[in-house]
Formats: structure tokens, C-alpha cells, sequence
């Protein structure tokens, strides 16, 4: 029987691993979607400090004698839908440029975010997982606190009326 063989490399040796080739620029292009998705990151955590601040300063206008609560709670009310909105659509595009690099992981020799996520969503028992060693998603653990300040200026609007 003939040793099967490689158009461009000649014969195989069966007992040494083939490592796949990938075309060129892979590599490149799977560090510039693992770049972009770095990047989409830092924009929201910009986002975040930006609203977090804004809302602050409300809460704190709120305390303040002449100033229209409702206006402030309703004005505060927008910007905390804004937000939830926009952390929404940061946490859509991620997992969008994940899911590329995932996919895009399948051609290489390890797959490192797939390996990270199975690792982070799986082990442990089911009840363990569901308290306290279940990884909490920053997407959405970070979108209860806009909803948190939304709370405050529905009551304040409620109570101020």
C-alpha cells in the first residue's frame, strides 16, 4: 500500500501531528478582531465612567433647593435609558466580534477565549454555580446600575409630584 502524500510536500509520515496551514494574513487578522474587540471594551468602560459621573452629579442636583426635582429626575431618567441602551448595543457588538474569534479559532492550533469562556460558565455543581461561584457577565451586572439610578428618579418623580 502506497504512503499517502501531500501535493506540496511529499509523503506523509503518519505518526507526526500535520499542522494545519492557514492563509496568509490569518494571524493578522485574528490579533486585529482580537484588537477590536479590546477596543469596543475600553469605549464602554469610557461610557460607563461618563454616565456614572453625569448620573452622580444629578443625584446630586436633586438635594439642591429651587431646582425642579422632576425635571432633574426626568432629565436623569433619559439619560439612564440612554444608557442601558448603549451598554445594551456595546454588549451585542462584543458578542458579536467573539463570536468571529471563535470561529476564527477553529483554524488555530489552540483556541484560547473558547477555552477561557467553557471555563469561566462551566465546573462545579449546578447549585454552586447558581450562587456564589457563577461568573456574573460585566454586560450584565454593569446594566443594573443604570436601571438602579432610573428607580431613584421614578421615585423621586412619584414622591416630588
Amino acid at each position: 500500500m502506497a504512503q499517502p502524500e501531500d501535493p506540496d510536500r511529499g509523503p506523509l509520515d503518519l505518526d507526526q501531528p500535520v499542522e494545519p496551514q492557514l492563509p496568509d494574513g490569518y494571524l493578522d487578522l485574528y490579533k486585529l478582531a482580537v484588537e477590536m474587540a479590546d477596543r469596543v471594551s475600553g469605549r464602554r468602560t469610557a461610557a460607563n465612567s461618563f454616565f456614572l459621573a453625569v448620573q452622580t452629579a444629578l443625584v446630586t442636583l436633586l438635594g439642591v433647593d429651587g431646582l425642579s426635582q422632576q425635571a432633574v429626575a426626568g432629565a436623569g431618567l433619559v439619560l439612564a435609558g440612554a444608557w442601558w441602551l448603549l451598554l445594551r448595543s456595546y454588549r451585542k457588538l462584543n458578542g458579536a466580534k467573539f463570536q468571529v474569534i471563535t470561529e476564527m479559532e477553529m483554524q488555530l492550533p489552540v483556541a484560547v477565549f473558547k477555552q477561557e469562556w467553557t471555563a469561566l460558565k462551566g465546573g462545579g455543581t449546578a447549585v454552586k454555580r447558581r450562587l456564589r461561584n457563577r461568573y456574573a457577565e460585566l454586560g450584565v451586572v454593569e446594566q443594573v446600575v443604570p436601571a438602579i439610578f432610573a428607580v431613584i428618579y421614578v421615585v423621586v418623580m412619584i414622591t416630588a409630584a
